[in-house]
């Protein structure tokens, strides 16, 4: 009797010296992940993070279309995941540098200022064709010596970007989510959501420019994207001055 209650008292102790291991390594594992998460986004606990947002184009100041509105809950669902807060902010109230805090900034340059600063100062090598006059070119990227023409619902491109300038350790990111129409920054933010951990291990903390593609955004909305190019080092890179034919032009096929 004395055996079998010693062999059942070793059994409930071995199994719950397993469970307590299982529940250390499983927390363990859980805790690295998040902080790899929140070292991609440069986002410890407790920190404040920048939602800059855009407004409709043609629009009253801070009037947000639908799909800019499901980009911010998309980034709203990542800041909190890593513990952190955020603060909204409109495009022409954002006066301030960066590196301080975690920025979001969502939106083309023909709707948010802070997106037009962003590109011509960290991404020279990017122009966006902000023109209202009807036509092919309209709405445009040139990056490097490609252009990239839009397809209003059939092929439309967005720019996802992480950038620092490497000047400090504690530097906070910059990710642009800088599209030709509003569904394609609901897009990239959704593609940034899905694919961080993939994005952490190619390029680290460090900075990179994604050309991305929305395919069929009438039919399949945000959800049919595919990654064109990264293009890091032509948008780094300044542009020559303009000429009248870029080499290639990408249209839909």
């Amino acid at each position: 009797m004395n055996d079998d209650v010693r062999n059942i008292a070793l059994g409930v102790i071995a199994a719950g010296v397993s469970a307590a291991l299982g529940w250390l390594a499983r927390t363990y594992l859980w805790k690295r992940k998040l902080r790899r998460k929140q070292a991609f986004f440069g986002l410890p606990d407790n920190s404040e993070s920048l939602l800059v947002v855009n407004r409709e184009a043609g629009g009253a100041e801070l009037s947000v279309m639908r799909h800019d509105v499901f980009a911010l809950l998309e980034l709203a669902a990542l800041i909190k995941d890593c513990n952190a807060h955020a603060q909204v902010v409109g495009h022409d109230t954002a006066r301030q540098g960066f590196g301080e805090r975690t920025e979001f900034c969502v939106g083309g340059p023909s709707s948010n200022r802070r997106m037009l600063a962003h590109l011509s100062s960290l991404l020279p090598g990017v122009r966006v064709n902000i023109g209202t006059e009807p036509g092919p070119d309209r709405g445009a990227f040139q990056i490097g010596d490609e252009r990239y023409r839009m397809e209003p619902g059939g092929t439309e491109y967005v720019l996802l970007a992480r950038l620092t300038m490497g000047q400090r350790r504690d530097e906070r990111p910059v990710f642009l989510f800088c599209g030709q129409s509003a569904i394609t920054n609901q897009a990239a933010t959704r593609y940034l959501a899905r694919n961080h951990e993939r994005l952490a291990r190619k390029h680290g903390n460090g900075s990179f420019a994604l050309l991305l593609k929305v395919v069929n955004s009438q039919a399949y909305g945000p959800d049919v994207v595919e990654l064109v190019a990264d293009v890091t080092r032509a948008a780094q890179a300044p542009l020559p001055e303009p000429s009248p034919a870029p080499r290639t032009s990408h249209r839909a096929s």
